[in-house]
């Protein structure tokens, strides 16, 4: 058992990269952001014309993503995941710069990420999509189908909320889902576990686990 996660919206709060758009790029994103939504540019193409409106100083970013606050049980998950063996993956479709300066200060910068990575220098940002694949059905500057089937040889569980989340859903043998993920797999009649908090994934899991394991042998006693 493999479990991927998503981060914004999962992992954080709100979203990340939205967050940082609105604090420190122009009003320009947003008219970027409705062109996405409408079909007329695809995911990965936002956010590379997105994040290249991003100014202000490295200093200035940090003290924006200081401000991201995480759901504050997944912490406790991944150690729970660590104590059962469990290897977790972030993928996420948002920015490894902003994901691992958060990841840090939680103490888990060692949780490995799939992302968007940030490039070149204050002023003048750009986006690397290193994870792109053409014919992506999502779009997204990171494959997540792609991501999850290549690197795992066994049953995957993801966790995610949202739009990016959709592909990658119906390749999940085992699906956590809220907000418009929940919506999107309700309706497609598609079987998930609710959830609102890591506790919430570590309860469900921790079932499933014992579930899967052999009943215990009893040895007869000689008399």
């Amino acid at each position: 058992m493999r479990i991927y996660c998503d981060f914004d919206g999962t992992v954080t709060r709100r979203d990340t990269t939205d967050l940082v758009l609105g604090a420190l790029a122009s009003p320009a994103w947003e008219q970027l952001e409705a062109a996405w939504v409408r079909g007329q540019i695809s995911a990965a193409e936002c956010m590379r014309r997105q994040i290249s409106l991003i100014q202000g100083s490295d200093e200035t970013l940090d003290a924006v993503l200081d401000s991201v606050e995480i759901d504050p049980t997944f912490c406790r998950f991944v150690a729970w995941c660590e104590t059962h063996g469990l290897p977790l993956t972030i993928v996420s479709d948002g920015v490894d710069r902003f994901i691992g300066h958060i990841l840090r200060r939680h103490a888990l910068g060692h949780v490995p990420v799939v992302a968007n990575r940030l490039a070149g220098r204050p002023e003048r940002r750009r986006l690397k999509q290193p994870a792109m694949k053409p014919g992506c059905a999502a779009g997204s500057g990171v494959c997540k189908c792609a991501v999850a089937t290549e690197t795992s040889s066994g049953p995957i569980v993801f966790i995610g909320d949202g739009r990016s989340d959709f592909c990658v859903s119906s390749r999940a043998d085992v699906l956590f889902a809220k907000d418009s993920l929940a919506d999107y797999a309700t309706g497609r009649g598609r079987a998930f576990h609710a959830f609102t908090s890591f506790d919430d994934v570590t309860r469900a899991l921790a079932r499933l686990l014992a579930a899967a394991s052999p009943a215990p042998r009893v040895r007869a006693l000689s008399l």
